[in-house]
């Protein structure tokens, strides 16, 4: 049977959870600072096109290293935040959905399985902030749903983001989501891509 498919950050969860993240840990564990103006450097070279989003985020991510016991702080977060899944999407959740994230495997694949679905998110180590593997965004998240699950049809696909326009492609209905709530995807974005 097709299944649904929904991003997470924007879209059933109402902002970015990486960030929220970052902002719990540095709470919890001020030396978490210690990264961030490496992090606003690579953010400034990021936008400015001389670094890649890759490694962007693998800088960004270094905050974990000051951040012990990182499983733990993980799933204390999304016991103060799992709360705040948009209820529209608590009401159709079905046990076959696939949650396909960018963000990394070590914070979304817990919130899976809170909520009893499957996820493939972007491969990131907890301990160090390496990336283990493609940030899982725009046409990726095509090719790691083909790898994953082969067999798998899409149904319904929710974004908030015009880079999952791949993933769109691939489904019966492509729903764009805004301030929490699904609306067709608009015609202009079907030729979208990166």
């Amino acid at each position: 049977a097709p299944v649904n498919v929904y991003d997470f950050d924007h879209t059933i969860y109402p902002g970015d959870s990486t960030l929220d993240f970052w902002r719990f840990c540095v709470k919890r564990r001020p030396s978490a600072l210690l990264a961030l103006p490496g992090a606003v450097l690579a953010g400034g070279l990021f936008k400015t096109g001389l670094l890649s989003r890759e490694a962007f985020k693998a800088r960004f991510y270094r905050f974990l290293r000051h951040v012990p016991g990182v499983e733990g702080e993980i799933s204390r977060f999304w016991e103060e935040n799992l709360s705040r899944i948009y209820p529209w999407y608590l009401e159709q959740r079905r046990e076959d959905d696939l949650i396909i994230s960018a963000s990394p495997e070590f914070l979304i694949l817990p919130a899976c399985a809170l909520l009893g679905v499957r996820g493939l998110a972007s491969p990131v180590s907890p301990e160090t902030g390496e990336l283990l593997g493609p940030n899982c965004r725009g046409e990726e998240k095509a090719v790691r749903l083909r790898r994953a699950f082969p067999e798998e049809n899409i149904d319904s696909f929710y974004s908030d983001s015009r880079s999952d326009a791949p993933l769109a492609r691939l489904a019966g209905q492509a729903w764009l989501v805004e301030k929490g709530t699904p609306r067709s995807w608009p015609q202009s974005w079907w030729e979208a891509t990166k």
